[in-house]
């Protein structure tokens, strides 16, 4: 059993580490579903690839799609006569509307949108999760030494590509609802909880939320994505009614 949970496990533990940052930031902003709209239009990119291209050029042309949304959200960020949320919302509709309209003409359409959606993560690779942690770590280095010291509408282009580059890795090894579970849920529930290192306290939180959910997973045979979405927006509803 340890075998078949550690790869996941680790998996998850090194989103948490990358995407709680982000899910702070995100928060603080006040644009929750950023990571929905920006994800969504990364698995556009992936669909179109995988129907048009047999999958050729995945990678690049699922950012190219991420990289658009999330400039086009720094840009409204600073417009005060745009609703952010009506806006984000409508990207979200215009990428699950292309994804489902791509996938219609595929002859395995329902078993890549429920990829696209929440991967199965049991089966992921040692290898997958090496390539992942590099990623992460350039981006954690951008972010740690650099975003700090821009300023204005530079810095919210530079967080949203960062941004949008973390998601197109993630949405390809673990799905648009399970990166927006990992990223708000153990977050918000850490914001509530702590007053300080919120980023930390996220990790371990939303660390234990995962090894309950592979737990449960794997000896009740619930499929994995969906289940790690389940009891992180679970946790995260609970405690938002009984915090105060």
């Amino acid at each position: 059993m340890s075998d078949i949970l550690l790869p996941p496990l680790i998996l998850s533990v090194i989103l948490l580490a990358i995407h709680s940052y982000y899910g702070i930031e995100i928060i603080k902003r006040n644009i929750i579903f950023t990571d929905l709209a920006v994800g969504q239009m990364a698995a556009a990119g992936v669909a179109i690839s995988l129907y048009l291209l047999e999958g050729q050029h995945l990678y690049l042309i699922s950012l190219s799609f991420a990289l658009l949304a999330s400039i086009l959200i720094a840009y409204i960020n600073h417009r005060e006569d745009i609703s952010k949320e009506a806006f984000i919302g409508l990207l979200y509709a215009l990428g699950i509307s292309l994804v489902f309209i791509v996938m219609s003409k595929s002859p395995h359409g329902l078993e890549e949108l429920n990829n696209l959606l929440a991967y199965d993560i049991l089966f992921t690779s040692y290898q997958e999760i090496l390539k992942i942690s590099v990623i992460y770590l350039f981006i954690g280095m951008f972010i740690y030494f650099f975003l700090h010291r821009l300023k204005g509408f530079i810095r919210e282009v530079a967080f949203f590509t960062s941004f949008a580059i973390t998601l197109t890795s993630s949405v390809k090894l673990a799905g648009v609802f399970v990166v927006f579970s990992i990223l708000i849920a153990p977050t918000l529930i850490s914001l509530k909880l702590f007053k300080k290192h919120q980023i930390f306290y996220s990790v371990i939180v939303g660390t234990i939320i995962i090894l309950i959910s592979l737990t449960v997973s794997y000896n009740l045979d619930f499929p994995t994505g969906y289940t790690i979405v389940f009891f992180n927006t679970l946790s995260a509803i609970l405690v938002s009614l009984l915090k105060k």
